[in-house]
């Protein structure tokens, strides 16, 4: 998947904020969870996101999703990676 049609989908699913990061090779964040749906594409390098005690290895075009609140961690390749995010935060419910 390449940059333009990644934010077609994320326009087309909801995901109305896109961030482009990159992280540093080797880099490591520890279990966390975030409070917004997220849409990730690998531009470049590696990722791999480990969820529900699964390890998985994105590179570059490969396309990941992760829910509001599920726990994870990323660690990147020796190459570090740049990716593009597109965040979805779910509604609040009424109280």
């Amino acid at each position: 998947m390449n940059q333009a049609e990644f934010e077609k989908k994320c326009a087309a699913e909801g995901y109305a904020e896109i961030v482009d990061r990159t992280m540093a090779a080797d880099h490591f964040n520890p279990e966390h969870a975030h409070e917004f749906d997220a849409c990730v594409l690998l531009v470049d390098g590696e990722m791999t996101i480990t969820r529900h005690g699964k390890a998985e290895t994105f590179r570059a075009g490969d396309m990941c999703s992760l829910a509001a609140g599920t726990v994870h961690t990323e660690k990147c390749g020796p190459a570090g990676a740049h990716y593009l995010a597109g965040r979805r935060h779910p509604a609040k419910a009424a109280s």
